[in-house]
């Protein structure tokens, strides 16, 4: 029922906006394109703030996660010093 327009109801559109604006449609359209530039000038800087503060989460979360590897190394250094140091009392 509702789609995109074809080539009958396209010239209609052209002819009513002709009426409408006249002279001034160049400028019209010109404006336009400058505000969609604007536009998606706007959205690419959004994307890139997300972008950026996901990448920062992310260093975050991996410094966290060296964190518990590093102490992982250090539970499993320190167990088996306590390990030696039973033995070696055992032993004895």
């Amino acid at each position: 029922m509702f789609g995109m327009p074809g080539g009958i109801e396209w010239i209609v559109i052209l002819v009513v906006a002709l009426l409408i604006f006249g002279k001034r449609l160049p400028e019209v359209m010109k404006s336009m394109g400058k505000g969609i530039v604007e536009f998606k000038k706007g959205v690419k800087g959004v994307e890139n703030e997300v972008e950026e503060e996901s990448d920062k989460k992310i260093k975050t979360v991996n410094k966290g996660l060296g964190a518990i590897e590093n102490n992982k190394e250090a539970n499993k250094i320190a167990e088996s010093v306590i390990c030696n140091s039973d033995i070696s009392k055992n032993a004895s």
